[in-house]
């Protein structure tokens, strides 16, 4: 007889389960070593970045597979809300999927459908192949599949941020992620995160995603800001990021050993 299969529980029940905000960091090397790596730091959740890195479908499958044994929940984010992108992350095995760049309530309910079998979406259907359902061992997948997934979607524009309440307000939608990289550069402040017409552009958006009675998260690697975005409501927050750890540690080490003006002039070299 087959192994009968149970999923863990997706980062939509983390969050309602949880008495206090989740805590996570992006996984954006595509290492499956580097993932496992995070994954045992004792954070609540890695980000799987399908958008800005060199993450393909069978890299995102073995990082899933490399973190699996943990208790941290991955949420992948999609290169886009493209039907087909969507399905192909789903059967793979991703449980809980991050859709970018959503700036109106017709694009969210377009990637609810995406994530959805029909007849209330358009996913196809082929757990029978899929990692996602462990090739059939996890039983009833498709009947409870809506269980299985959470979908959050991204506000990380002017125009998102005014049409936050309806994305969020849209069944199917499990929480708003908020960019405020994206949201700065589409309000003529690129690169300035942290400026106070962005910071209050965020919080305007925690308002109105928190009075649709959804969760609201952000990305914030300055401390102070995370922690201000916490204190304002945020039930997620990603403080960090593998290549990011990395880049700035590898400095610091040549910073001290080699001195700063050396080390500026041996990588100019």
């Amino acid at each position: 007889m087959p192994i009968r299969l149970t999923l863990p529980p997706t980062f939509r029940d983390r969050i309602a389960g949880s008495d206090r905000p989740q805590i996570g960091m992006w996984v954006s090397s595509g290492s499956p070593l580097v993932a496992e790596i995070c994954a045992g730091a004792g954070l609540d959740w890695l980000l799987i970045d399908g958008e800005h890195s060199p993450i393909g479908l069978e890299t995102m499958t073995a990082l899933l597979q490399a973190v699996a044994p943990y208790p941290v929940t991955p949420v992948v984010r999609a290169p886009s809300g493209d039907v087909v992108v969507l399905k192909q992350i789903l059967d793979l095995g991703a449980q809980n999927v991050l859709v970018p760049m959503v700036d109106t309530a017709e694009q969210a309910r377009a990637v609810v459908r995406a994530v959805r079998y029909p007849p209330r979406g358009v996913r196809g259907v082929g757990s029978a192949l899929a990692r996602g359902a462990r090739w059939n061992r996890v039983e009833g997948y498709m009947r409870d599949a809506d269980r299985h997934v959470s979908l959050f979607v991204q506000v990380e524009s002017a125009t998102g941020v005014e049409n936050a309440a309806a994305i969020a307000g849209v069944d199917g939608v499990d929480g708003v992620f908020v960019g405020p990289s994206d949201l700065a550069a589409s309000m003529g402040l690129l690169g300035q995160q942290t400026h106070p017409d962005v910071t209050a552009a965020v919080l305007k958006t925690f308002e109105a995603v928190r009075g649709e009675g959804k969760p609201v998260g952000v990305n914030a690697f300055d401390p102070a800001a995370a922690q201000a975005y916490l204190d304002a409501g945020a039930s997620f927050v990603l403080v960090g990021a593998d290549v990011a750890l990395l880049a700035r540690e590898s400095e610091a080490l040549a910073d001290r050993w080699i001195g700063e003006g050396s080390a500026a002039g041996d990588r100019a070299l």
